[in-house]
């Protein structure tokens, strides 16, 4: 298949830790051309598939490495198409999870916006090494091409002082850049203008409260295309209960599980990756949990009850920062197809003159929906992101200077 020369084909890249997660996206006209993922990299079984042309292609073989990874998806695109000889890539983007208070914008990679974020790995030890490394191999498979580097944070940049301050010591501020950083920030600038369109009304005049909920959730009050508060932090820990990760404890809880004879380390990777769903349900699985409600497990329902009421605190807060609410905003995998929690979110919402649609709700189906009733005095929406749609605009935008 041979793209149009008036074309801004992106190939986007989200290494994880254990995969490679990849989009060619047309951004002229916001199409994806193929899509595909690498799982379970370094493990015995690892699985590589890729989707072009309506057609899926699945492979099982040993994968050591993200080189060996990104070795797996040129020949899948060499095979089943699209030919990047052909498309002729613009740009590669790159998901990179934490750009610190350095990177506002999207930036093209360099050796030392390379080194600025291997710098940054100590606020997000789960997700920028993997970053890192997606972009070094990516750069030897593709030397000719710009790399792209798009942030997280960095549709949270602009929070206000107020929102991103820590009342913690001036030092800790000034010399170790200790503050909210935010996260899940290009889904949350998909998502808020794709909200624009479900309401007919222009950003600027929108402010919204957007739930991404997946196995990393968080929430943010956004008030003109503006973030103004976000749930996560410094690190992705902080906010709501996430599938593995705490959300908010009492910051007194580490010392207190060090002084019970756990080292630092141990307390770091428990409320990471042994915490929130998993924590109180044995399972970090939203569907598991949500069977867990239907069979009346205790464990179960309790982890969802927590869930559900975090987010119900959040909302409210939200509303009350930002003097008024047009609309609640549920995206990403949890946010789009778990009507119970939904359900239960929006139940507390009364007092801010929610009104769900039962059925709206729980109509089968995906897509961009409205699931409040008419007399709603706050839109409840749902939102499908896209944020590698949204990484290819931004890569695209900025090697073309647009």
């Amino acid at each position: 298949m041979t793209v149009r020369s008036e074309a801004q084909p992106v190939l986007v890249v989200n290494a994880g830790s254990s995969s490679l997660k990849y989009q060619l996206v047309d951004a002229a006209t916001e199409t994806a051309l193929a899509k595909g993922s690498v799982e379970r990299i370094g493990e015995r079984g690892a699985t590589a598939r890729h989707e072009s042309g309506g057609d899926t292609h699945t492979v099982e073989r040993p994968i050591a490495t993200h080189r060996a990874a990104l070795a797996v998806v040129a020949d899948a695109f060499r095979d089943r198409g699209p030919s990047f000889d052909d498309v002729g890539l613009v740009a590669v983007g790159h998901r990179v999870v934490h750009g610190g208070d350095r990177f506002s914008n999207p930036v093209v990679v360099t050796d030392e916006v390379l080194t600025a974020v291997e710098e940054l790995e100590p606020l997000a030890p789960l997700h920028n090494p993997a970053n890192v490394e997606g972009i070094k191999v990516s750069r030897e498979r593709f030397p000719d091409v710009p790399q792209v580097a798009v942030f997280d944070t960095a549709f949270h940049h602009a929070l206000p002082a107020h929102s991103y301050t820590y009342a913690v010591p001036r030092s800790w501020r000034d010399e170790h850049r200790v503050r909210r950083y935010g996260f899940h920030g290009t889904s949350f600038a998909y998502v808020t203008r794709r909200s624009a369109v479900l309401l007919s009304a222009p950003v600027a005049d929108l402010d919204l409260v957007v739930l991404h909920l997946g196995n990393g959730a968080s929430a943010a009050a956004i008030s003109g295309g503006r973030s103004m508060d976000t749930s996560m932090g410094l690190t992705p820990l902080e906010g709501l209960v996430m599938g593995t990760r705490s959300g908010d404890i009492d910051p007194g809880l580490f010392s207190f599980m060090v002084r019970a004879g756990m080292t630092a380390d141990d307390v770091d990777a428990a409320l990471n990756r042994a915490s929130g769903l998993k924590g109180l349900s044995g399972t970090n699985d939203f569907r598991e949990v949500d069977e867990l409600v239907a069979a009346n497990d205790p464990d179960g329902k309790l982890a969802f009850d927590v869930a559900a009421y975090r987010l119900r605190k959040y909302v409210g807060a939200y509303a009350v920062a930002l003097g008024r609410l047009d609309a609640v905003v549920f995206t990403a995998g949890i946010g789009e197809h778990a009507p119970r929690l939904r359900a239960a979110v929006c139940r507390g919402l009364g007092i801010l003159g929610v009104e769900l649609d039962d059925e709206a709700n729980l109509a089968p189906g995906g897509g961009e929906r409205r699931i409040s009733t008419d007399a709603s005095a706050v839109a409840v929406l749902v939102v499908p992101t896209n944020e590698e749609l949204e990484i290819a605009r931004q890569a695209a935008a900025l090697v073309s200077g647009g």
